[in-house]
């Protein structure tokens, strides 16, 4: 059976390419995409679509109301065009009210994948969607690649409808090419991430991972250095230790390196990686634990970001750490009393064993002070609590520096990944006071707990260092229907992110 990285190797992938032309009507494909906005009396063409509403002799939008499209945001309807375009084809997609200004790059994201995901099985298909300039073009190209996106290793039987293959977005914008050949690179990063995520944990366990980061992320340009669990316990990484314990898979920490030689900042990125999170001696319920496979989703979007940063070839230097452990109940597995000593020195009193992922994260953040970065941010899938502050799609935010986490927020933003800035509030440090240890790795109150696992890590970041904690416990899955350029199953949320902050501190 193949593994994630066999089926990375396969080559079997989505590509995009960039056409100015501005006559859709007779481009050559097996499928076009226009787009359409909702109107008092029905859909109306959006810009790209008016040349195709001409050559159907202006019965778009009647057709398209007699169909019941409206021309709401997720709507995609498809149309033979009986050869009045080159496109044996037509799919029309929603984006809503027509903007007042610029087009949100985020609809045209999502436009776009729409359309990707409802148009597998074809071979060739061009987008005429609203790409006036550089920055749209790369939103469109972006959306239809992350829309393309499946993931097929382990089906043997039923019917397989492949991906589209080749992917036109037709724009004139200066600067275009670009944008799409950026849009490309950090697509493919994302969708690394989600075939790692994707992986069950019987063939991504930390020692397989570390081998997957060390050979893809070498292809990269990326200098790898990995430590094995003796070297973890002879140089004091006790978290990591602790958590990785209790498997016969022992845990592993991946530095990943890309430096530029015009580069003027440092940052440094630090993802949890459980490969599989069990709860330990506090063991899940079986329904919180059939999808725990993605508790690695941090460290992957560390890996997946530092790998598009070096293709891009971004003047900053930039380092990741993969903390990566499988968080397993066993005769040899830390308990709930035990204490240990952090990286950092401190020790810890473990209350829970199922609130592992912080007690992997503060060793790694420990370790990334000693690089002199210009920031820490720290990625995880942390606590059921984001899921119930915040939902499914929006990460919380916390960070030592409020104009920093304005920052991480606006960037996600930015990237069309939703954030949401989050407080540390000093009453709640006093609950993570241990009579053994200098601090407990849990609050014994249910209540605000997504601040107070910040506040414990905040414990870890070296004196003077700007430090931001991203907690997309909800985002990192999709454990429901496929949405716009989302799939089911991994996301590869905050990849995107990660390479966004990347480019703010590069020269």
């Amino acid at each position: 059976m193949r593994t994630a990285q066999a089926r990375l190797a396969s080559g079997d992938v989505t590509t995009v390419r960039l056409n100015s032309t501005d006559n859709a009507v007779s481009f050559d494909t097996d499928a076009l995409v226009v787009g359409v906005h909702t109107g008092p009396d029905g859909p109306r063409p959006a810009p790209g679509a008016e040349s195709v509403d001409e050559a159907l002799g202006g019965g778009l939008a009647a057709t398209l109301l007699a169909m019941g499209v409206k021309g709401k945001q997720g709507e995609i309807a498809k149309l033979p065009t009986f050869g009045a375009l080159s496109a044996p084809l037509l799919a029309v997609v929603g984006l809503g009210d027509a903007p007042e200004g610029d087009y949100d790059t985020e609809s045209l994201r999502r436009a776009a994948g729409t359309a990707s995901r409802a148009l597998a099985g074809t071979a060739r298909v061009a987008l005429a969607l609203p790409a006036a300039d550089a920055q749209r073009a790369g939103a469109v190209a972006q959306g239809a690649l992350l829309g393309a996106y499946s993931f097929t290793t382990y089906r043997t039987t039923g019917e397989q409808t492949a991906p589209v293959a080749e992917l036109t977005v037709l724009s004139g914008a200066d600067g275009a090419q670009a944008a799409v050949e950026r849009a490309a690179t950090v697509a493919a990063s994302v969708s690394l991430v989600r075939d790692l995520v994707n992986t069950p944990p019987s063939d991504l366990w930390p020692a397989r991972f570390a081998e997957i980061a060390e050979q893809t992320g070498s292809a990269a340009g990326l200098s790898v250095e990995v430590l094995d669990d003796k070297a973890l316990k002879e140089e004091g990484y006790g978290g990591i230790v602790a958590v990785g314990q209790g498997s016969a898979n022992p845990p592993r920490l991946v530095r990943l390196a890309y430096s530029h030689p015009e580069a003027a900042k440092t940052v440094a990125f630090v993802g949890k990686g459980i490969t599989f999170d069990s709860g330990g001696l506090s063991l899940k319920p079986t329904s919180s634990m059939d999808w725990m496979k993605s508790d690695m989703s941090g460290a992957g979007a560390v890996f997946g970001a530092l790998v598009a940063i070096a293709k891009l070839g971004l003047k900053v230097n930039a380092i990741g750490y993969l903390c990566l452990a499988e968080n397993m109940p066993s005769g040899t597995a830390q308990r709930p009393s035990d204490v240990f000593t952090s990286f950092a020195g401190k020790t810890v009193e473990v209350l829970d064993t199922d609130a592992e992922g912080r007690l992997v994260l503060i060793d790694g953040i420990a370790r990334a002070g000693q690089d002199d970065p210009d920031l820490i941010v720290d990625v995880a899938t942390l606590t059921g609590a984001q899921i119930v502050a915040l939902g499914w799609r929006t990460a919380g935010v916390m960070a030592n520096d409020d104009e920093l986490r304005e920052e991480v927020v606006r960037t996600a933003g930015e990237q069309g990944e939703a954030a949401w800035g989050m407080p540390l509030p000093e009453e709640l440090r006093k609950g993570l006071d241990s009579p053994v240890a200098d601090i407990a790795n849990l609050h014994p109150e249910r209540f605000g707990g997504m601040l107070t696992a910040g506040i414990f890590l905040r414990e870890f970041v070296p004196d003077g260092v700007r430090w931001a904690h991203i907690d997309m416990a909800g985002p990192a899955f999709n454990k429901g229907e496929p949405h716009g350029y989302t799939p089911k199953g991994g996301t590869g949320a905050i990849t995107r992110t990660l390479v966004g902050l990347a480019e703010r501190y590069a020269s």
